[in-house]
């Protein structure tokens, strides 16, 4: 896959900070790589300062009424090409077992982990069906295997299986509904990562789960628009 305009949320550490360096060291390099941060990051404005086609931009992903602004500035980014590939990244993890869950941690983890990746790919649509007019259009919404309830065999994490559960849904009426728009929409698990999330004990590194997705990326379809799969390019059951 030949990448022009690439949207990452969640860019200032971790998974989302990854995939930014990678796509910068694609060859050839995409026209323009925009990451999405809360805050003002360090490790993001050093690789700005070194590539001229990446775009630093703040949007606080629950922040709704600031959307129709952001797409706005995306589309003045990407101009009539549109939006060849958005990694809803962005997530928050709240630990809790059935003594500790309460309804509203359950619900700020589904508000953060699913309701935004589904807003904000709403507000983008316009710059995806017009890459989709012109070529391979992607949408990968980063999920979980806690989110498989086949999976489920330890229980406990309430909030953060359940919102990782919706927003493997979404991923799956998204397919569904932009079929004859032709873009692939997947769900992708990233496996257990090395970042503040994953923590240290982790199996895998982030260099190794975001070359596997970008991979898995590449070579996606719409046969495959719809999965629900790991870094690795296995299926996963829902």
């Amino acid at each position: 896959m030949s990448y022009r305009n690439i949207l990452v949320t969640g860019a200032n550490r971790g998974i989302g900070l990854e995939f930014i360096r990678q796509l910068l060291s694609l060859n050839p390099a995409p026209k323009n790589v925009i990451a999405t941060t809360r805050s003002n990051s360090d490790d993001l404005n050093k690789l700005k300062s070194a590539h001229s086609n990446l775009h630093v931009l703040v949007l606080d992903l629950i922040k709704y009424d600031q959307f129709e602004n952001f797409t706005g500035q995306v589309q003045q980014i990407v101009a009539d090409d549109g939006l060849d590939l958005l990694v809803n990244n962005a997530g928050i993890l709240i630990r809790d077992n059935l003594e500790t869950v309460t309804p509203k941690n359950l619900l700020t983890n589904i508000e953060v982990n699913a309701v935004a990746p589904l807003a904000l790919t709403k507000s983008l649509l316009p710059l995806l069906k017009l890459s989709a007019s012109k070529g391979k259009t992607v949408v990968v919404n980063v999920t979980s295997q806690m989110g498989s309830i086949d999976d489920n065999k330890s229980g406990g994490n309430y909030s953060y299986r359940s919102s990782k559960a919706v927003v493997n849904m979404i991923s799956k009426s998204l397919a569904v509904d932009l079929e004859s728009s032709n873009i692939i929409i997947l769900a992708l698990h990233p496996g257990w990562v090395q970042t503040d999330m994953g923590s240290l004990k982790a199996p895998i590194t982030p260099l190794t789960s975001v070359s596997g997705m970008l991979d898995v990326i590449s070579k996606s379809d719409m046969s495959k628009s719809g999965s629900f799969i790991n870094y690795a390019g296995k299926v996963l059951p829902w």
